[in-house]
């Protein structure tokens, strides 16, 4: 008995530690971060009159020229030739351009150090489709104004069906628990549902059904198990990636007959938006043509764990489908190019496009991948207005909570970007802002790139391992 006692306190001694361990390992990795905190430093101020202005306002296709903005506690308080205000800090913003921030509509964050990395992009709103407890003490912060980040949109954890998938999803099997688990997020404070790849019909209607009821918006990764109409539903705001076309309405063939019918209900369906993520799967064939890419220099920016397990996993399985059949360099090279003739045809018949680029996985780099999605909605055919309406104003149309971003008008929240050149005839121009501007609270360049040396090879490994087993406890 005696020894029985023993074991029973060495053992919760041992959990003692590790519980403490790992306290100690998580408020040190958050310890790391203070740079992004608010309070008391120079990020407090949210109030500036911006002076001679070329405004690129994105609710139409035009050039203010040499206007005054003046930005009041975080909101577009005036936009006109001349205001007069006084005891305000002034920027003059003489032969520059003044556009709204950039929206990432499809994204996967892992850690903090990846806010300054999205903000030193231009990035200033995100939305971050797989939902863990992490994103919303994450969300709470940013709400609460304790440190400077994108403003902060998440889904719940990834919804599922039955079939096993992988652990990384929440398997539903009834529509009962389906209901339980859409009630669940919204009271815990999720922004939307995240539907995924394996709903069975009967689970997707209830999710459907209930996320109706809870007033919260559902974003769709299509389900294998269902048509593709399917996702039409007035409750599905958006579907993601063009690749899921292929897959399944197409029957994993690039076929322009079966694309049609595809076309058509996008059509039809006015309510949707569409975001294709077109840069996450050219990486693949990146991953193919070059044997290095983990040790190049955007892959610094990748969280530690993520760039261990994920990035490592998807390369080495790209790499030996390679060696078993060098055609598949030749076959995803000419899938990508079919996803820039889905864009074109669904631009000729007006769909709405939203700019995501699934960044945070695989070796889609957070912030730094928006500029080649953008580049590759160029390539597709869309005019640089068309292209940069994706990331400012069509993503802020896509959700009601989202309304108040996207284009430089009286009332809007001021998230802009101060830029050397013209993006509506260079898209680069939004490489490198020289200031951004997140709620009103501006970072110059310095700061900016302060942001990414921060989170150039950061060592959170473990403290990003103890978040993901969290969520794996808490969420299952």
């Amino acid at each position: 008995m005696k020894i029985v006692k023993r074991v029973l306190k060495f053992i919760a001694i041992l959990i003692g530690i590790l519980l403490i361990s790992t306290v100690i390992v998580v408020l040190i990795d958050q310890q790391s971060t203070n740079y992004l905190k608010i309070k008391n430093n120079k990020f407090a101020n949210n109030t500036y009159l911006i002076t001679n202005a070329n405004i690129i306002p994105m609710n139409q296709d035009t050039i203010l020229v040499d206007k005054m903005v003046y930005i009041k506690e975080g909101l577009i308080q005036n936009i006109s030739d001349n205001i007069e205000i006084k005891g305000v800090e002034i920027i003059d913003a003489k032969n520059k351009y003044l556009s709204p921030g950039l929206i990432d509509m499809h994204v996967h964050v892992w850690d903090r150090y990846e806010l300054g990395v999205y903000l030193s992009n231009g990035i200033t709103s995100v939305r971050n489709l797989w939902g863990m407890p992490m994103h919303l003490r994450l969300k709470e912060d940013i709400e609460n104004n304790k440190i400077i980040a994108p403003i902060f949109f998440t889904s719940g954890p990834k919804l599922t069906g039955p079939e096993f998938i992988g652990d990384d999803n929440l398997h539903l099997v009834s529509p009962i628990e389906a209901k339980e688990k859409v009630i669940s997020y919204k009271k815990r404070g999720y922004d939307f549902i995240k539907t995924y790849y394996g709903l069975t019909e009967d689970i997707f209607d209830a999710v459907i059904e209930q996320a109706l009821v809870s007033n919260m918006d559902i974003v769709a990764h299509p389900s294998h198990k269902v048509p593709y109409s399917y996702h039409f539903n007035p409750q599905i705001k958006s579907i993601e990636h063009a690749e899921d076309i292929i897959q399944q309405p197409l029957n994993y063939t690039l076929d322009t007959l079966k694309l049609k019918e595809v076309i058509t209900d996008f059509k039809k369906s006015k309510h949707i938006a569409f975001s294709p993520t077109l840069t996450v799967y050219n990486n693949i064939y990146q991953m193919l043509i070059d044997d290095n890419i983990l040790e190049t220099e955007a892959l610094q920016f990748m969280n530690p764990l993520i760039k261990k397990v994920d990035s490592k996993a998807q390369f080495d399985r790209w790499t030996t489908s390679k060696l078993k059949d060098s055609s598949v360099v030749n076959t995803i090279k000419k899938q990508h190019e079919f996803h820039l003739e889905i864009i074109k045809k669904l631009h000729e018949v007006d769909v709405t496009f939203i700019c995501g680029t699934d960044a945070g996985i695989g070796v889609t780099v957070p912030g730094f991948s928006i500029h080649q999605e953008l580049a590759f909605y160029k390539e597709a055919g869309l005019s640089n207005y068309e292209v940069l309406k994706t990331a400012t104003l069509n993503a802020s149309k896509t959700h009601s909570i989202m309304n108040t971003m996207g284009t430089i008008e009286v009332g809007k929240i001021a998230n802009l970007l101060l830029i050397d050149d013209n993006p509506l005839l260079d898209l680069s121009a939004l490489k490198n802002p020289t200031y951004v501007f997140v709620k009103g609270r501006k970072l110059d360049r310095e700061t900016l790139d302060s942001f990414e040396n921060k989170a150039r090879n950061r060592s959170n490994l473990i403290a990003s391992a103890l978040r993901y087993l969290e969520n794996m406890i808490v969420e299952k």
